[in-house]
């Protein structure tokens, strides 16, 4: 046996990790013994594998998952912009959550006037799109409002959303574009009328659960049972009016007496 190779006591200590870990990325074959003894089933090190057993080190603690982690000891070209995708997604969803908390903090509990108001029924063209779980929705119908809109010629479109009463997961979010004529590549269906409890909802898009809130809120208190799916009627234009002034109407369809 090479006289410079180290076992993994030492190696550990010179690398950071456990002794346990080090068995652990074995097994994976992420970073394999130089030697293992046949008879004892020591493991054994060479110094140059400190480098990989450092980087594993540090790429753990930046939340890189050991399969990619595998990738990038390969050299693999861009085996971290996954990652670095994710980890933008996450701090986006905590920054969102975030805000809610600190609007809950400065405000209360979400209240909002509502009124109850008679719809008609409207033709529409509808796209959908999944959302893996509640906190993609926001992504789901930005999907589908992009569809629409790609593919209608009107010039000041009337957008609806629909959510599920009931968020499991996955989640299928749909959203009608008002149109008497066809939309390519988009369902042409009939939006039903009726009578709704209506709130308004005034800030980011991301926020709206909480006036949402509010709605379920009010009529739960007023015993008017509701059925979905919930409306959210957009009043605003996105690209041209700031997120803490977009104006979104939400409607829940209430059961006739």
């Amino acid at each position: 046996m090479d006289e410079e190779l180290l076992p993994i006591g030492r190696f550990a200590r010179l690398s950071r990790l456990s002794v346990k870990q080090l068995r652990h990325y074995a097994e994976l074959g992420l970073l394999v013994p130089a030697y293992v003894d046949e008879h004892t089933g020591y493991r054994y090190y060479r110094h140059e594998q400190a480098r990989d057993a450092l980087s594993i080190g540090l790429l753990r603690s930046l939340d890189v998952p050991l399969a990619v982690i595998a990738q990038v000891l390969s050299d693999t070209l861009g085996a971290l912009v996954g990652v670095h995708e994710r980890l933008e997604a996450e701090l986006a969803k905590r920054r969102s959550t975030l805000a809610a908390l600190e609007r809950v903090m400065a405000e209360g509990l979400p209240s909002a006037p509502v009124t109850l108001v008679t719809e008609p029924a409207r033709r529409v063209a509808t796209a959908a799109a999944t959302a893996a779980d509640p906190s993609d929705i926001g992504k789901a119908t930005s999907a589908a409002i992009t569809r629409l809109l790609a593919a209608s010629s009107a010039t000041a479109p009337e957008l609806i959303g629909l959510f599920p009463l009931d968020l499991g997961e996955p989640v299928t979010v749909t959203v009608a574009l008002v149109s008497d004529e066809p939309v390519d590549g988009a369902e042409l269906d009939m939006l039903s009328g009726g009578r709704f409890a209506r709130a308004t909802h005034v800030g980011p898009y991301d926020q709206i659960g909480l006036t949402a809130h509010a709605l379920l809120s009010w009529c739960a208190e007023r015993r008017h049972p509701v059925r979905g799916p919930i409306r959210e009627v957009y009043v605003s234009d996105p690209g041209t009016t700031p997120p803490d002034r977009l104006i979104t109407h939400l409607m829940i369809p209430l059961e006739e007496p």
